[in-house]
């Protein structure tokens, strides 16, 4: 799909604030409510708007240890993949999931309580997931950019 300059503004105004009224995006947008309307619609049934969500500070609700567990495996089929895949999204602490090029072979961004609900995680993981031959987890200390806004221009 081509996104035009009024497709790429509603995408950047979404996603710097998905709860603006239907008619304060458009009059941003010189347009009336029904065209924004449909482009909003359009962009959301082409799959690039996917959701919109809340975004929670994890310290208010108690999450603050955020830790990058980097994965290394000796299996690669598709079965073990399949398999690592589903453990892996039914862990609620895990954020983010990547398959890597580089040493390690996954990366996943997961957020807890303290060390103590790490640990527990940590366990969990290496029980559930086979064939893992290395974990190596790293902590963040202080986090200073944090943004879900992408580069659209």
């Amino acid at each position: 799909m081509n996104l035009d300059k009024i497709d790429k503004k509603i995408i950047n105004l979404l996603q710097h604030d998905a709860s603006i009224s239907l008619q304060q995006l458009a009059e941003k947008l010189n347009l009336t409510s029904t065209p924004c309307w449909n482009r909003i619609k359009r962009l959301e049934q082409n799959r690039i708007i996917q959701k919109r969500v809340a975004l929670i500070d994890p310290e208010s609700v108690g999450l603050e240890l955020i830790a990058f567990v980097q994965i290394k495996t000796r299996q690669h089929s598709e079965a073990w993949l399949k398999d690592c895949v589903q453990q892996v999204k039914g862990f609620a602490q895990v954020l983010e999931f990547y398959r890597m090029a580089g040493e390690y072979d996954y990366l996943l961004k997961v957020i807890v309580k303290d060390m103590r609900n790490y640990d527990q995680f940590y366990q969990q993981l290496v029980n559930n997931v086979t064939g893992l031959t290395d974990v190596n987890s790293s902590f963040a200390m202080q986090q200073l950019k944090f943004t879900t806004e992408l580069p659209i221009s």
